[in-house]
């Protein structure tokens, strides 16, 4: 049986602003097939194969030094400033991010001080792999719609570059396998970056991205499939695949013939982004058409939850009033969540 939270619809809830901040160093994939010469040699492993089989042709780093929650307040920051909102008015700030540097207290204390939003903000973190930011989303539209808050701030920051340098390390060594490389192939599409978006109230901001509603489904039984932790993540690519698909497509059915969103006609579908397998695989099996799918992995990699927030910032200068936008998500676990937005 299908629970009623498995689709659900908002009345009162915007998005005001949304910002990303791109990572300023490029990391070619030439350069890690560069470092794993030697192993892909050994282990007869065809040249250009990362870029070949991922489509991801570079990634950013952050400066060597660089605080991985400075850019989360950076970007909160900036969508504040461009929502016009006061930051007195902020009821609730959710950090996403899946990188972290200490157990406790939350990545969102800090975020929270910096920005000197209230004291009567809540303040803490949602993780939930990739899906995280568009959980913090949905989460904050709820409360909104309850009256409980007007104003909610959400930000993410990965840094995905001592991930990728402890595993080039491990891929470097001489007793590395053909199945280690495998395993580990996706931590090396992994890219840096940050987001962060603002909503409010409807009512109060007519201009506002109106939050419609959306979709989530789960399917748990796969929790084993991506693994990550401090030293790197470790994934079966090709059961994500298997497992993800069928995911999606039970969500987007349940979305068009449940629930009554008809999502066929959307002016813009934007994608958690992963590699051009799992792109083609999504646009070929819930017939998306392909040029309104944007791509940004080949050149960010893959963000972990920034990578969709990211991808809707910088096509927003190209969305009008009126265009139809949904937002598809699938996280590690596994779980999706599909969400509309009316620009």
């Amino acid at each position: 049986m299908t629970g009623k939270n498995a689709n659900f619809r908002y009345r009162n809830t915007s998005v005001l602003s949304v910002t990303h901040i791109e990572a300023p160093v490029r990391i070619p994939s030439a350069r890690f097939e560069q470092h794993l010469a030697t192993t892909r040699k050994r282990l007869r492993l065809p040249d250009n194969m990362l870029e070949r089989i991922s489509g991801v042709t570079e990634r950013r780093w952050w400066e060597e030094g660089t605080r991985f929650d400075d850019p989360a307040i950076e970007a909160g920051a900036k969508a504040i400033a461009e929502a016009g909102v006061d930051p007195a008015g902020v009821g609730l700030l959710v950090n996403t991010s899946v990188t972290r540097t200490q157990l406790e207290p939350s990545v969102a204390v800090r975020v929270h001080h910096e920005l000197s939003l209230p004291s009567s903000a809540m303040n803490f973190d949602i993780a939930n792999a990739c899906l995280g930011f568009v959980n913090g989303m949905m989460l904050a539209a709820t409360m909104i719609d309850a009256g409980q808050i007007d104003y909610a701030l959400i930000v993410n920051s990965e840094d995905t570059r001592a991930t990728q340098e402890r595993t080039l390390a491990r891929l470097g060594r001489p007793e590395a396998t053909r199945e280690d490389y495998r395993r580990e192939f996706a931590s090396l599409t992994l890219g840096s970056g940050a987001a962060a978006a603002v909503l409010g109230r409807t009512d109060l901001h007519p201009n506002g991205h109106r939050i419609v509603g959306g979709v989530s489904r789960a399917a748990t039984e796969h929790h084993g499939l991506c693994v990550g932790n401090l030293e790197g993540m470790f994934t079966d690519t090709k059961g994500l695949l298997e497992g993800g698909l069928p995911l999606v497509v039970a969500a987007w059915d349940e979305a068009n013939n449940g629930a009554g969103f008809q999502w066929d006609g959307m002016d813009r579908y934007i994608t958690h982004q992963i590699s051009t397998p799992y792109t083609q695989a999504i646009i070929e099996a819930i017939e998306l058409p392909a040029d309104r799918v944007p791509i940004t992995f080949n050149h960010w990699g893959n963000v972990g939850p920034a990578s969709l927030p990211m991808t809707l910032a910088a096509q927003a200068a190209d969305l009008v009033p009126g265009d139809r936008v949904l937002c598809m998500g699938v996280g590690s676990g596994l779980n999706t969540a599909m969400l509309e937005l009316q620009w």
